[in-house]
């Protein structure tokens, strides 16, 4: 196992109004608002299930959903349009803390609905960079969260892929136009493409038909790989793994759980060690912290996941140095 450590970082204090907290004393239960930008059937019992990580992470700081806090949920179903229209709405509501992980979009929605409620985010690019936060040690104002970088790795996925797919002189990285900010920045971070001496497409797709038409024109080509960028509606592990299953294409992951589900491989930190965070940063608010004492963490270390069967299915050999570098390799 290889773990690429990061800095833990500290804290600052700035003033908080109390009154915007419900209180547990007297019979009343703290409310969270969940700002979802997937869809419930695909999600809730994931992330709220009982083995789900926010739960995880609510449980560890002292709260269980129905027990001592109430959870309203509002899921965008990957129409992030809708996200400003139901920040508000849970904005409306009498509730201790906004939960709005998974998008930057989700973020600014919730930010935009309130400045008072605490905001709780998790988001794959830089936080700084996206205008969430001042900085990670002292984020300010009403929001904090977990900044889990997957998309600052897009050059090493694209590396890594480069290295099991020789023969693959062009990469089309998938993205969603209605994550701009986050499709940009991967965009950007793939310029590191022409150095490696390959072509690199950015394909704009929006529903999971648009990623299989995508799929088949790459397939046609018959010398191309694909890598998905950082954004919920990439998050549909079965159904994108058999996709590419289905069109036989070599295709690098931002999560790990594309390659348990039969996925070729991935690179990043670990989406549920995140989403656990998001839980415990909304129990240490529920239990009187300040979001401006919480600093916006980062991961402690990155997994390089493979799945040898998918590739034998795919007729590649993967490298010896890369199955020693590998922290999951499922044969």
């Amino acid at each position: 196992m290889r773990r690429r450590d990061l800095l833990l970082l500290g804290t600052a204090a700035i003033a908080w109004p109390t009154a915007a907290r419900p209180q547990t004393s007297g019979g009343i239960v703290p409310v969270i608002g969940f700002l979802g930008s997937r869809s419930a059937a695909a999600w809730q019992p994931a992330l709220f299930g009982a083995s789900g990580p926010i739960r995880q992470g609510l449980s560890e700081t002292g709260f269980t959903e129905g027990k001592n806090i109430v959870i309203e949920y509002r899921w965008a179903d990957y129409h992030y349009d809708r996200l400003p229209a139901l920040a508000v709405e849970l904005a409306q509501k009498d509730i201790a803390v906004l939960v709005a992980p998974g998008a930057v979009a989700a973020a600014k929605a919730a930010m935009a609905a309130t400045r008072t409620i605490p905001i709780v985010f998790m988001i794959a690019s830089d936080p700084v960079e996206s205008g969430l936060v001042s900085s990670f040690n002292h984020p300010g104002g009403n929001v904090t969260g977990e900044g889990y970088l997957n998309a600052q790795l897009a050059p090493k996925r694209l590396q890594l892929l480069h290295e099991v797919v020789p023969a693959a002189s062009a990469i089309t990285l998938l993205v969603n136009p209605a994550n701009p900010v986050e499709a940009e920045s991967q965009t950007k971070e793939l310029q590191a493409a022409a150095a490696l001496g390959l072509q690199l497409r950015v394909a704009e797709v929006t529903t999971l038909d648009e990623v299989e038409r995508v799929f088949t024109a790459v397939a046609s080509d018959g010398k191309g790989a694909i890598q998905l960028s950082v954004d919920p509606l990439f998050g549909r592990f079965g159904p994108i793994v058999a996709i590419a299953a289905r069109y036989a294409v070599p295709t690098v992951h931002p999560w790990r759980e594309f390659v348990q589900a039969g996925g070729l491989m991935s690179y990043g930190s670990l989406i549920r060690d995140a989403f656990r965070k998001v839980g415990v940063y909304a129990g240490h608010i529920l239990n009187g912290e300040k979001p401006s004492d919480l600093p916006v963490e980062r991961p402690t270390h990155f997994d390089f996941a493979l799945n040898l069967k998918t590739a034998k299915d795919l007729n590649l050999t993967i490298p010896r140095t890369l199955l020693g570098f590998a922290d999951t390799v499922i044969e």
